[in-house]
Order: structure tokens, then sequence, then C-alpha cells
């Protein structure tokens, strides 16, 4: 093994060779080990010592992290590891497993090739263990398994080795069983795990031993052995004679896909240019002398440096001082000041990045996280990211110091641009400041980093929900006339199918692809061949399609159309909440055939009060965000916990019963889960332990819409009155 200094020098030799390089991720749910784990293997890196390797959670850099004991930021290192005479860089990412902070799972799904997936022996497969299998499957990264904790299965279950081995193959049965039922292609293309093939490791990342079938082979170590030591307490004897950076090392080299393979693969999932085009070629193939090809994954910053972005480079190479361009932004010269690995919280300057490493680069002042960095002036961008949780909770933050309000807005904007599951909302009229997270806790770290951090005193309101807005029924050829009477728009709104707001949400229909391959697939979900030819705009989860047929001057008005139509689903009528679900339809448009007379100011009010209006006549309604939940409890707790799901207008819709615990599996409104930690404690003594999942929205039921609707008005400072169409459709 390499040491220290001696190791970076490695690093950078093993940087330029593909075929010895593994990019990873370590994934799981919440409190599995993944951070101990990732200790384990950088110890047997030689980056830190043994000793520290579990204690020292040298990757949760951020003192938030070690005073919670939880991993919030995805963070990288770089290390090299020795199998079977040669030298393997491996490049992983250590991610976090509380849903809140599941933005940073997706983000590093893409940055990889293969995932450690870690389950815990006692627990099994959680809630969040499926949600980051999914996120992984769907980016096309491989997934080897660990499962953690096998000396709690000895020591606090008391099984014999017989019950010891059942266990571990029905966690390995319920892994395969989900990968079979999100991506049956691949489960049967030899994605199954299988420990007698060597993609499964059992083992304890708190005390740095692990086994797998290949390595007892080599090591003499068996399971009667695993067993008998565990029953001893004799870990010391396990770390030295099967130590687990070298077991799952051995997993992820032999296992796991290097770049040139993984991208052959990756590639026509994550792009949809030309395949055959001079920059499709290169990616696919790794090319180091290709276009520079960057997928930014990750935007920290670094009080010495400033914005320093992380990302996966496909093809290419990247020196310092080149001249690079983020697609989607203004398209300014960007020139790189530092190129870079992480090797944990310290980056590490290097002379060139090529392609089929993640790079961290500075000078990249455009990039935001999701976008493409490229040296050339056209390139089609990679598909955007897909997050599986929408924000569903919302503070207030304002300044304590009037003085410090222009760098409040400041930091917002750089918070905003390292968290893009953040939504933030700046109004600089009423100094109201909107942050918008994934939940509780989600939130009261951001605003903590911000005071912390960046050092601005701030005061905020109670946590609140985010809502949606959508119509129930259609509505034909509503009418929005421009201010000056001379133009007339026409739209068609209905609510879109609920088999093509799942397309839209995985990614599989967007307006990044050809209009071919765009068509085709709304077409196979069963969409109206005429509509799927027709589509102009993929706004969130709502489309537009131009139904009109040879209008003159329509061409250059429509981008102020979809401006106007952009404007309408920031904010819809009920309650200036995002609008959802929507199809809108363009039937007809009666133009000026003076430009002047067809401007801004005649188009964009025209067509946003024919939406808003239209969804008012339509049966505009409020959509809730409702959180699953699964709660594990004694037997004897049973009704407890069924009861606060039911209490908070929940429902149950399973119980699994396993030994002498039974979970609880329901679904409630977030608007109703405030509070929730407290009082499940109380109500079971302090013995469940639960899980919450984003699920999705649903309609507000009919006797609360309008309470809710005027308690949303009422805190945005609109008129209580609720609007009715003719407030937004010119008598």
């Amino acid at each position: 093994m390499v040491r220290g200094k001696k190791s970076v020098e490695r690093v950078t030799e093993l940087m330029k060779d593909p075929k010895h390089i593994r990019n990873i991720g370590i994934v799981a749910h919440i409190d599995h080990g993944k951070t101990t784990l990732s200790d384990n293997l950088l110890s047997g890196a030689g980056i830190i010592s043994e000793e520290l390797a579990g204690k020292q959670l040298f990757m949760d850099s951020d003192p938030e992290e070690q005073a919670r004991g939880i991993t919030i930021d995805a963070s990288n290192v770089s290390m090299v590891h020795e199998y079977e005479g040669q030298d393997y860089l491996i490049n992983m990412i250590d991610t976090p497993g509380h849903v809140d902070f599941g933005g940073d799972v997706t983000r590093a799904m893409r940055a990889v090739d293969g995932a450690v997936v870690l389950v815990d022996a006692v627990e099994g497969t959680m809630p969040q263990t499926e949600t980051v299998l999914r996120q992984a499957l769907k980016e096309g990264v491989r997934p080897v398994l660990f499962i953690n904790k096998v000396d709690r299965l000895v020591n606090e279950l008391k099984v014999d080795e017989m019950e010891m081995q059942i266990r571990l193959g029905k966690v390995i049965d319920k892994v395969n069983k989900l990968i079979k039922g999100m991506n049956e292609e691949a489960y049967n293309n030899g994605w199954k795990l299988d420990a007698g093939a060597g993609t499964v490791a059992f083992g304890s990342a708190l005390y740095n031993w692990a086994v797998s079938v290949p390595f007892m082979k080599k090591s003499g170590i068996s399971f009667k052995i695993v067993y008998e030591k565990c029953r001893a307490g004799d870990m010391k004897y396990l770390a030295k004679n099967s130590p687990l950076s070298d077991v799952l090392l051995d997993i992820v080299v032999h296992q796991l896909p290097n770049p040139l393979d993984a991208q052959k693969r990756r590639i026509p999932i994550i792009w949809h240019g030309d395949k055959e085009s001079k920059e499709g070629k290169a990616m696919i193939n790794c090319d180091p002398k290709g276009a520079v090809a960057m997928m930014v994954t990750d935007i920290s910053f670094d009080p010495h440096a400033g914005e320093v972005a992380t990302g996966r480079l496909f093809s290419g190479s990247l020196k310092r001082g080149d001249t690079l361009y983020v697609m989607g932004s203004a398209m300014k010269e960007n020139r790189l000041q530092q190129v870079g690995i992480f090797m944990g919280p310290k980056r590490v300057e290097v002379e060139e990045i090529v392609g089929g490493n993640i790079a961290a680069v500075t000078g990249l002042k455009d990039a935001f996280v999701g976008s493409t960095v490229t040296n050339l002036l056209e390139i089609t961008t990679f598909e955007s990211l897909k997050h599986y949780s929408e924000p569903v909770m919302t503070v207030a933050v304002e300044a304590k110091n009037m003085k410090d309000l222009p760098k409040l807005v400041e930091v917002l904007r750089q918070v905003a641009k390292e968290d893009p599951t953040l939504v933030i909302t700046i109004n600089e009229e009423t100094g109201e400041h909107l942050i918008s997270g994934m939940g509780e806790l989600h939130l009261e770290i951001i605003c903590g980093r911000i005071k912390r951090d960046k050092g601005v005193e701030i005061v905020t309101s109670e946590p609140i929900v985010v809502y949606r807005e959508t119509v129930t029924g259609k509505v034909e050829n509503v009418e929005g006339k421009s201010p000056n009477r001379h133009n007339r728009f026409y739209f068609t709104l209905e609510p879109l199918p609920d088999e093509i707001v799942d397309l839209i949400k995985k990614g599989e229909v967007s307006m990044n692809q050809q209009a071919i391959e765009r068509r085709d697939a709304l077409l196979k979900a069963g969409f109206d061949k005429d509509d799927a030819k027709a589509v102009k705009m993929i706004k969130g989860t709502n489309i537009l399609i131009d139904r009109t047929k040879g209008i003159q001057y329509l061409n250059e008005t429509m981008e102020l159309i979809i401006e106007g139509i952009g404007e309408a689903l920031a904010g819809g009528p009920l309650a200036d909440e995002p609008v959802q679900n929507l199809k809108m339809s363009l039937t007809d448009v009666k133009l000026h055939e003076d430009a002047i007379h067809r401007g801004p100011a005649q188009v964009i009010p025209a067509v946003r009060g024919a939406i808003k209006g239209g969804m008012l006549i339509a049966g505009d309604s409020l959509l809730e965000p409702v959180q699953k939940l699964q709660i594990t409890v004694p037997m004897d707790q049973m009704g407890a916990a069924t009861s606060q799901i039911q209490g908070r207008r929940g429902q149950v819709f399973d119980m699994q019963s396993e030994g002498d615990t039974i979970a609880v599996v329901g679904k409630a409104p977030v608007a109703e889960l405030f509070g929730f930690a407290g009082d499940i404690r109380s109500a079971t003594e302090g013995r469940a332990m639960w899980n919450t999942e984003f699920a999705g929205f649903e309609l507000v039921p009919n006797n609360m819409v309008k309470e809710v609707v005027i308690a949303i008005r009422k805190r945005k400072g609109l008129k209580e009155q609720i609007p009715t169409p003719n407030d937004y459709l010119a008598v």
C-alpha cells in the first residue's frame, strides 16, 4: 500500500490509465454504516491511521456532520489499491443516507460507474436502501453488496451459525428482488448479486473485517470461523486475517466496471446527442484527446480558492488555464485556475486530468450543478439530474440586522448553487426570502450553515408546507386578450395523464431529446399522435402543445407566449403556488400585423391571464405533499403506531411482522407531520424506529381547500378573497 505524499504521486500516474480506474459510490439507508466503512477503506489505502478507522469519520468533515453523527454532504476521495500485483485508482464518493439529503445521492450516481450498496444485517433493506438502489440503476450504475454489522446478528440476536447464514441469504434475496423489479434487463444480464460469484461481502465496518467467498478461499477464513470469533468477541483476529479494505476493494476492482467499459453503456442513457458524432464517439470511448465533456455534480466553496466545481469528466482533458464554456449559461469564456482531485476534505492540485476521472476545478464561475462543461460552442447537453424527492417544506428567513441584507441575498444565491434541491425565492420588494427544502432537518442544517459558515445572523419562521396547484377538469378555447385588444390567444386546458407525468419525472420525455425520440416516447404512453408531434414546451410536469395551423408571425411570438405561460405556472391563481400536471393546447391565435403592437407588454399578460383564468374555470385545486411512513415497533406497540398515522389524516396500507417486531407502512400529508418525532417517541415509550420518504402530491380534500387557500393567501399578503375567472380574463 502507498502512503501519504507517495499516494498523491501514484494517484496522478494512474489517472491517465482508465483501465485501472474505478469510480464508485457508497450508498445506503441512514445509520447503516457508510461513513464508518469509508474510514476503513481510507485506512487500507494509507490515508488515515488504522487505529482511527471507524472512529475518525474522516469523510464527515463538516462540524455539523460530526455533531449529529450523520453524513450531510457527499464527499469525494481518491485512493490506490493493489490487486493481484497491479495498482488501481479508486475514486470514491461517500453519500448521505438521510432522506432529506437524497439529492446528493442522485448527483453522486451521475459521477460514478459502480455502487457499494450497504445493508445492515439486523435491520435488512429499508425504504432508503430502495431509493438509492433505484437512483443507481436509473443512471446505469452497477451495484455490489456489503452486508454490515454481522457481529450484531451473532451477539445481539444470538442466532446460531446456520440461522446467521439463512438471514444473510434473505438480505441478498431481498436486494435481488429490488434490482429485478427496477431493471429486469440488467438483472438478467449479470447484475444479479451472488455471494458465490463474489459480488457480495459480509462483515463489520466498526471492527474493520469482512469476508467474501473468493477471499475465503485465499485466506482460509470460513463462515464457521467468523461465527466463532464473533461469539468470542475476537474481532482483532478477523480484522488482521480478513481486513475489510482488502476484501471490499478487491470486489470493487474485480466486479465493477472501469470507465472505458462503463461509458459505452452509460453514455446512451445520460446523453441524447448523436452517438456517431465526433464528440459522441469521444465520450463513448473515454477519449482523452476528444472534446471536453464534463458534467458538474457538486459545487462547494473554498475560503481560499472560491467556488470549486466537482464533476465527472467523460472525455477530453483539463489543464490549468484552459478555456471552457458552461452550456445553458451566457456562454462566456471560463478559464480554469486550478485542476485537482479530492482526498477527503483536502483538495490536491494536479497538472492534468483526463476523461474517466472525477475532477475538482476552480475558475468555472458560470457552472451550476447539473451543467455540461465543454470546450465546444455547441454540444448536446447531458440529461438533467432528476431528483426523487421535491422540496416540501419552506421557511422564511430575514437578516437580523438590516445592514446584512445585501450579504444575505448573496449568501442565499450561493447556497442555492451549492444545493440544487433547495428552492430559494428572493422577493426584493417585500424583503421576504423563502428557502424550500426536503424536510425539517434539511432546512435546519441550511439555516445553521448560513449563520455559522457565511457569518450572517438570520431570523427564521416556523416551517410551512409547500403546496402545488393543478386542474381537475377540462376547459376549451379560453380567450386571453392583450391590453390593447389587438391580439387574442385561445387555450384548451386539461389535466396531464399520469403516464406522461411519470415519463417527464423519470426524464424519459424532455425538451433535450431529439423531436422524433420524444414523439415516439409520448406515442408509446398513449399520447395523441398530432399532440406528440407538436410539443413546444415542457416546464416541470406541464406541457404546451401547439395545435394552430399556418398562423402568420406566430414563430416570432412563440418565445413570448412561453414566457407568459412560465409566469402563470410559477404561481397559480388560487394561492400563488407552483402549477403542475397541466396540459395546455394553443388552439388559435390572432395577432396584429404590426410588430410594435404584439410586443412583450401585450403578449405576456394576455397569455398569463388566459392560463390563470382557464385554470379557475377548469376547477383549480390544491395538491399537498405526502410522505410514506414506515414505523417499526415491538408487537405490543402496534396500536400506538397505527393511531399515530391515522390520527394525522393518514392511511395504513401494510403491516409486515418479522420476529417480535412489526413494520407499519402508511402515508400521511406533510402538513400533519410537524412534531411527529416527539409524538411517536412518547406514544411508543421511545421504542419506535421510523423512516419517511417523499411519496408525491395528492389533492387536498375538498372540504379543506378553501381554509388552506385563505391561510396561504393571508401569509403571502394577497387579498383573502379567492379570485374568479373574470379577474384574469379581460371582459
